[in-house]
């Protein structure tokens, strides 16, 4: 009895201690340097700190860690160790070192995208691809789309007219259709109802429990995402037999040089439209808030658009906009400007250290993810004063460097920031000219904000 007494304990002994070792591996890996992981703490084993930081605000989570261990420091959120970083000079090392930090994602997103999209990859792979973007996506390809886009921006207010919408929901919408026009052409509206309903199912499990099983509503989008491919290889099948001369974005996936399989291209076709979709309508949802709050914003808005009506009239053009026209609304652009950083849409994204890396003194260790924090930057008095007020206006000088990265920074910086600037101007153009806003009492639900749309008489 006392034998097997004996042998328990040292059996629980031994336990405690070898679990203690593999814990000290995993969150405190030893290197050859000795170098000191960031201040900050890990949580509990495994769950870390995800519940303290879901259970509230996960940008006050973030503001409290950097109150307490400053600007860098370590946690374990989301199953992974993590060096959270919120000084802009850190920001910039992180994303532009990207032989030192990947972009990661967790593999059903991977799966729900394409595993050749983009986003994932980096290398002379990831460089081919932005190259074909920004050459579709630069100014001198996107200016000759004005008027298409203007016609899609009026065709969604006049359905909006008189009604009491979901403004994100509509938001969505119109930017999808822009996305659409810029990747297909006018080729866009023969297609755009078979892409829109595989899309939206895709897109309504993007955010669900990756369980591939009957019912569920990964499964119906992983399903979705197979016949959304199905589609795109019949539209490029279509293209090729055609041989027309063709200048969107699809084009110059296809063009030989580009060196891009079928499934690459759908990959990232499938990549842009959801990079082109969402982030831009929870902009637009923003600015409609915004104006909506600031009345005296709302009205340097409207005359400064007035007067490029007023403008075309006196000089007798056509009414309507062209690339010269967004390139002379200097208020506008400063509104979008600080809706990007009051709002921050991306709060976050995610790195992974290719290797032990030193920073500062502190060990980065391998396989750890990295978080730059774009919402604590732009709302650190540091960088902004009074960095919660919404003021347009202090973008008349230019921010300190590195202190407002809402498209990101480095290679992986979005590349499609141009077009979604030139979408946003076009409708709020129209929006302010010809249309008053009534709020309801019912705003900002899961970032839908109820407003009515009334034609100006």
């Amino acid at each position: 009895m006392e034998i097997t007494t004996l042998f328990f304990y040292f059996a629980s002994f031994l336990f405690i201690v070898l679990f203690k070792s593999l814990i000290k591996n995993f969150l405190f890996p030893s290197n050859g340097k000795q170098l000191p992981l960031p201040p900050g703490s890990m949580g509990y084993p495994y769950i870390g700190e995800t519940f303290q930081m879901y259970s509230q605000d996960p940008s006050l989570f973030f503001a409290n860690k950097i109150k307490r261990y400053g600007a860098m420091f370590k946690s374990h959120i989301l199953g992974c160790p993590c060096v959270m970083i919120s000084s802009p000079e850190a920001a910039k090392f992180v994303l532009n070192k990207s032989q030192l930090f990947k972009p990661t994602f967790p593999a059903s997103k991977e799966r729900m995208l394409g595993k050749q999209a983009i986003f994932f990859h980096q290398g002379n792979y990831h460089a081919n691809l932005r190259r074909l973007v920004l050459r579709s996506f630069m100014p001198e390809a996107i200016k000759s789309i004005v008027p298409n886009i203007e016609s899609i921006a009026q065709t969604c207010l006049k359905s909006w007219d008189g009604n009491l919408i979901t403004t994100y929901l509509e938001m969505k919408t119109f930017t999808f259709n822009v996305a659409l026009l810029s990747i297909f052409g006018k080729d866009e509206i023969l297609y755009r109802e078979d892409l829109k309903r595989c899309y939206y199912t895709l897109e309504k499990g993007y955010n669900s429990m990756p369980i591939n099983l009957p019912g569920t509503l990964f499964h119906k989008a992983m399903k979705a995402r197979k016949e959304l491919a199905q589609i795109l290889e019949q539209i490029i099948s279509t293209r090729r037999c055609k041989k027309q001369v063709y200048n969107d974005l699809l084009a110059s996936f296809m063009d030989e040089k580009a060196g891009l399989s079928d499934e690459q291209i759908s990959d990232n076709i499938i990549g842009v439209i959801f990079a082109a979709r969402d982030t831009t309508a929870s902009v637009l949802t923003w600015i409609v808030k915004y104006l909506g709050e600031n009345p005296s914003v709302l009205e340097s808005v409207t005359e400064e658009q007035m007067s490029i009506i007023k403008g075309k009239q006196e000089n007798g053009e056509e009414i309507g906009l062209n690339w010269e026209d967004t390139k002379n609304m200097p208020i506008t652009s400063r509104v979008i400007q600080e809706t990007l950083r009051v709002a921050s849409i991306l709060s976050f994204t995610f790195r992974e250290a290719t290797e032990d890396v030193e920073y500062q003194g502190y060990l980065i260790p391998k396989g750890w993810k990295v978080l730059p924090l774009f919402r604590n930057i732009h709302h650190s008095p540091e960088n902004f004063k009074e960095p919660e007020k919404f003021d347009p206006s202090r973008f008349e000088v230019a921010p300190k460097p590195n202190t407002f990265m809402p498209f990101g920074n480095g290679v992986h910086a979005c590349p499609g920031n141009e077009l979604a600037k030139l979408e946003i101007l076009v409708l709020v153009h129209h929006l302010t000219t010809k249309y008053r806003l009534v709020y309801s009492t019912i705003i900002i639900i899961f970032d839908n904000e109820f407003v009515r749309i009334t034609m100006l008489m």
